[in-house]
């Protein structure tokens, strides 16, 4: 029976993509939910008939009373007994089957499936945007928001129908109930309800701004802690221990600060909500009474009345906590979607075709890109790459060499200007088939903290095991991946590598992402600062490898380490987004430029200009 109801939804059924999600939070919800939209229907009707039932049963206690006092109990019994029977049987068959279909639809379809469906949707729009707008956050922020948004949809859910559905159909069957009794018992009903329904507005009002900013709060002392997790190895390094503790204070602090703004609003309902429900149950039951005293009412409506007013005192602290707990969750989910129903910016063409790479030129034609400021980046840079030339890219940081690789990536638009390959524009084939196509190690060569073989396999999944290990060998990895053993008893292949590969030297990891690019054979290599992490002897085997995997392929390099590139076809010099000087090692430096005077300020091997910042 549970799995019949666990599988009346599929959380992951296909769904059309939205790359511009609507703001609206209605509309947002709305969406995500369509899947469960029968579910919701099936779930409310039965919300609305467990409520009749309750005011029923009140009914009948009232009606019970009146039997009962009314005659001798054989008499009663001789008259009622198969009337108090049916009603017996209908309690213990009846309403627990409702009830139980109820819980299982809310606590075995919807929330389950509800909270799973928006973190999987969540998850999927978020990894379709573009690198750099997760450049322009907390990695841990936007993980937040992605872990508390779904079961706050949920629970947003499961309170429309586990209270307010019912709330609603209870006053509604009371206020019937009352007044077919005496239509004069309406009016205390009535009157407890205009300042209960001014008192619920009020903190509904309050609680959904206070509760955005308190998400808001907790999504920044994640940011914040996760920030300094992640960057231990610096926060060591520079002994800043006290100062990263003081920085994740701050968060703290103010997420203690909202939520004390946000729970004086619980304790102001609490108070207000007890003064109100005191007149309520004096005021039904008080006229009930007055009303049997008149000789207008039965002991049978004072008993129902009384515990119809009882049951309202007790349940009106609930629906009053859960709406509160609504409006609650709808804050969380508008503070989470401030990140997953951002639009995406960095889209395939609606005709976009795969890319087809048959010779891999590589034309660059008036290329600028600023990141949307001024000054940096590229400026009207025009390149042109042969099938199978190699070309190395030196240059100052700042000079613009990894915006160009990112332009050529497309992990941006450029602002004007094209990128060709093989005479396609990039921004005319996918995403994916353009990256398919291009191989790069990078300087920081994080790993994915998972086995050695899923990082290795990452080039090409398909790829066998001979094929892997062949890879690592060429990348002269094999023979250490052999020694690893991790904390889980994993060893060689199967040791996992840590977060980013921390548990691996720099060296090692940077061995392991040569050996992914060399098992991935792309048409296309990017080479930035690829053995940058190597000790000379490793390096001086790396090279030969590297120049084993450049043949027949485009080649794109970018060093400090100006030996490292002085065999290549070209070398290119970039100086503040522009190419300064483009020629072959020997013509460069007879030439006696900026690549000459690198060249001779050269120390071991390294470029002696100023390497300070980050190259954009």
């Amino acid at each position: 029976m549970f799995r019949f109801f666990e599988k009346l939804v599929d959380p992951y059924v296909a769904y059309p993509e939205n790359n511009n999600p609507s703001q609206s939070l209605r509309v947002f919800l709305w969406d995500y939910c369509k899947p469960f939209r029968g579910i919701f229907i099936a779930t409310g009707l039965m919300s609305i008939l467990i409520a009749i039932i309750e005011v029923m049963l009140i009914s009948y206690m009232g009606r019970l009373v009146n039997l009962l006092g009314d005659g001798e109990p054989a008499v009663v019994w001789a008259t009622y007994g198969l009337e108090f029977i049916l009603v017996a049987i209908a309690v213990l068959t009846i309403r627990p089957v409702v009830y139980i279909v109820q819980v299982m639809l809310l606590h075995q379809t919807i929330l389950p499936n509800v909270g799973t469906l928006v973190r999987w949707r969540a998850h999927r729009h978020v990894m379709r945007q573009s690198v750099g707008w997760f450049e322009d956050d907390l990695a841990g922020r936007i993980a937040n928001r992605i872990m508390q948004t779904p079961p706050a949809a949920g629970e947003v859910v499961f309170q429309i129908f586990d209270a307010l559905t019912f709330a609603v159909a209870y006053v509604i069957g009371a206020a019937i109930l009352l007044g077919d009794a005496d239509p004069r018992l309406m009016i205390p009903l009535l009157l407890w309800l205009v300042p209960y329904l001014w008192l619920m507005r009020w903190v509904m009002v309050k609680i959904e701004p206070a509760s955005e900013a308190a998400s808001n709060a907790r999504s920044a002392v994640t940011g914040r802690v996760v920030d300094s997790y992640s960057n231990i190895h610096s926060v060591k390094m520079f002994a800043h221990h006290d100062r990263e503790i003081d920085y994740a204070k701050e968060s703290i602090e103010e997420a203690r600060r909202t939520f004390q703004i946000e729970l004086r609003l619980f304790t102001m309902m609490d108070g207000g909500l007890t003064l109100i429900n005191g007149f309520l149950v004096v005021g039904i039951v008080g006229w009930a009474m007055y009303l049997w005293m008149q000789g207008t009412a039965s002991v049978g409506v004072v008993a129902a009345a009384t515990a119809l007013a009882l049951r309202l005192n007790s349940m009106s602290g609930w629906i009053m906590f859960a709406a509160s707990a609504f409006f609650r969750n709808l804050g969380v989910v508008k503070e989470g979607m401030g990140t997953i129903a951002q639009p995406i910016t960095l889209l395939d063409d609606a005709d976009a075709a795969p890319l087809q790479v048959k010779n891999g030129a590589v034309a660059v034609q008036d290329l600028s890109h600023h990141y949307g400021k001024e000054a940096g980046g590229l400026d009207h840079i025009n390149l042109a790459i042969a099938p199978g030339e190699k070309v190395g890219l030196v240059g100052q940081s700042g000079a613009g060499k990894s915006t160009l690789v990112k332009l050529l990536l497309r992990f941006y638009d450029a602002e004007s200007g094209q990128v060709l390959i093989d005479d396609q524009p990039i921004k005319s084939v996918t995403q994916d088939s353009l990256r398919a196509a291009i191989g790069m190690v990078q300087q920081d060569s994080a790993l994915l903290h998972r086995s050695v073989r899923d990082n290795i396999l990452y080039g090409r999944p398909s790829a066998s095991k001979d094929e892997m290990i062949a890879a690592a060998r060429k990348a002269e990895a094999h023979d250490f991946i052999l020694t690893l053993e991790d904390n889980e008893g994993n060893v060689g292949y199967e040791a996992r590598v840590g977060e980013r590969g921390v548990k691996l030297s720099g060296g090692q990891r940077q061995r392991i992402a040569l050996a992914r690019v060399i098992l991935k054979d792309a048409p296309i290599l990017l080479l930035d600062e690829a053995t940058s992490a190597l000790d000379s002897e490793v390096e001086a085997a790396i090279l030969e490898t590297l120049y084993g995997m450049m043949e027949g392929k485009t080649v794109i390099a970018i060093a400090h380490r100006l030996s490292t590139i002085a065999q290549m076809d070209r070398i290119i010099v970039m100086d503040q987004g522009r190419i300064i000087e483009d020629g072959s090692h020997d013509e460069l430096l007879a030439a006696g430029g900026q690549y000459a005077r690198f060249w001779a300020r050269q120390s071991g091997g390294f470029l002696g200009q100023d390497t300070t910042g980050t190259d954009a």
